[in-house]
């Protein structure tokens, strides 16, 4: 089993929370201020690795059987997602979905490191539209 830290649809609560859904909690933490955060196609989020001018952001981290991640979680993830390894706040490690290096172009996505988190974000932004995509994305 692995740490995973999810940030959007995989959130309890989320549509996507299904892909994990018994896995053991191990709690709400934040990632170490090293990521940006921003808005993919104003469906899901995404973390920004960067070297200066991140924060810390908010999520779930799950211990995940490495099968459940390879034949359930991964295969319904959105393609500007790739897996990654960030630094939660507590310094610690954990498995976690970034944008992926070739989506990394700056103004491409809106910012929105600035909310600490996707619900925060979610609150004072609702989706624009109610049509579900095939994909979940966003963990």
């Amino acid at each position: 089993m692995v740490h995973l830290f999810v940030n959007g649809g995989a959130l309890r609560g989320g549509g996507a929370h299904r892909y994990i859904e018994g896995c053991p909690f191990v709690g709400e933490l934040r990632t170490a201020p090293h990521y940006r955060f921003v808005c993919v196609r104003n469906r899901f989020p995404a973390l920004w690795p960067v070297s200066h001018g991140g924060a810390p952001i908010w999520g779930e981290v799950y211990d995940v059987p490495l099968d459940r991640l390879r034949d359930q979680f991964l295969p319904n993830e959105s393609p500007e997602l790739e897996l990654g390894v960030i630094e939660l706040e507590d310094g610690t490690s954990s498995l976690a979905m970034l944008l992926r290096r070739t989506e990394r172009l700056p103004g491409k996505y809106e910012d929105i490191t600035g909310y600490g988190g996707w619900r925060n974000y979610r609150d004072e932004v609702p989706p624009t539209s109610g049509k579900p995509s095939g994909r979940d994305g966003g963990r």
